[in-house]
């Protein structure tokens, strides 16, 4: 099984990593990071840059797609060679994924239009623009398609795509690798949760994430 991660500038790392670190633990997988070139991709921080090893014209048919967010998304689904790769390849796709803001990206490729999906909070809004209808849900499956929330719920989705294509047993197994049993310090990962001062402040950066700015 062929697993395609996209690269952009700006993505953010977790959204990449966190499905990296299960999926290329699974039993006869491949693993490629892709972008439009095969050279170092740097990320929203701009601290940290990971290699594409593959250029999107060298990679025609993987079985999964996970796609990453993070400020770059903006650009990154309104100019260049990503969505036009997108749209060839998910004619074969067992599996078209995203992580975090990474699904507007679908979105903007015309994947989730009448279906449902999640993404970061500070961006739910936007999944009407693509004719889909938010869930909130951690990880949200319709049809061929898994959408993630943010960032760190990657690493759940990983886990469900996991189970899908390798059974429950060979998901368990790489989280029990990666020792992913999260006993965070605070309830404040969620909206829903997360102290009202601290969402208020955040709220602050909505627009910022439209813009592709945050």
């Amino acid at each position: 099984m062929k697993i395609a991660i996209v690269l952009f500038d700006r993505f953010t790392a977790l959204d990449a990593m966190g499905p990296y670190e299960v999926l290329s633990r699974l039993p006869e997988v491949d693993t490629v990071f892709v972008a439009d070139r095969p050279e170092p991709v740097t990320n929203d921080l701009g601290s940290l840059s990971l290699v594409a090893t593959h250029s999107f014209d060298a990679v025609h048919d993987p079985d999964v797609v996970v796609v990453p967010g993070g400020p770059g998304q903006l650009a990154a689904r309104t100019s260049g060679p990503l969505i036009e790769w997108l749209q060839e390849v998910d004619k074969t796709t067992r599996w078209t994924t995203s992580v975090c803001t990474g699904a507007l990206i679908l979105g903007a490729a015309g994947f989730l239009t009448g279906r449902r999906a999640t993404t970061h909070w500070l961006a739910t809004d936007q999944l009407a623009d693509f004719g889909a209808t938010h869930a909130p849900e951690r990880v949200v499956r319709d049809g061929k398609y898994i959408t993630a929330a943010g960032v760190s719920a990657g690493l759940d989705m990983a886990l469900n795509l996991a189970a899908a294509v390798a059974g429950d047993e060979a998901a368990q197994t790489a989280q029990l690798i990666i020792e992913y049993d999260p006993q965070p310090p605070f309830n404040a990962g969620s909206v829903d949760s997360a102290p009202s001062t601290v969402v208020q402040a955040l709220e602050a950066f909505r627009d910022d994430v439209r813009n592709g700015l945050l």
